[in-house]
């Protein structure tokens, strides 16, 4: 199973960017999946998940500005991120919890993240 991440840039503060991380491989089931940020000289930190049932959950910090969302037909979570501010400026990896179809058990994949800077 592999997570890939797309939608990363360069934008200035009050911009907009959307990340989408796809999920390939052989997937038998997704529950939730996230998305995680990383600035330099701090640790990972969880933005927003979402569930197999769409409830989201969110840092405080992008609540009202970002929205978490998936598309189950192509194994896919995104997030819009709107009215960006510098202090979001961070790698921002996705994650989700597959249960891979050759393996009964539920397992975390990581993708490899992509870098978002925001500029003022």
């Amino acid at each position: 199973v592999q997570l890939v991440e797309s939608g990363g840039g360069l934008v200035q503060a009050g911009g907009s960017l959307r990340l989408s991380c796809a999920a390939s491989g052989s997937i038998f089931s997704i529950n939730t999946m996230g998305w995680y940020r990383q600035a330099p000289g701090k640790q990972r930190e969880l933005v927003a998940t979402i569930t197999s049932g769409d409830s989201t959950n969110y840092v405080d910090s992008v609540k009202g500005r970002f929205t978490i969302s998936r598309d189950n037909a192509k194994n896919t979570v995104y997030l819009k991120m709107n009215s960006l501010k510098t202090e979001d400026t961070a790698v921002y990896y996705c994650n989700a919890a597959v249960v891979a179809a050759t393996d009964p058990w539920q397992q975390t994949y990581w993708g490899q993240g992509t870098q978002v800077t925001v500029s003022s």
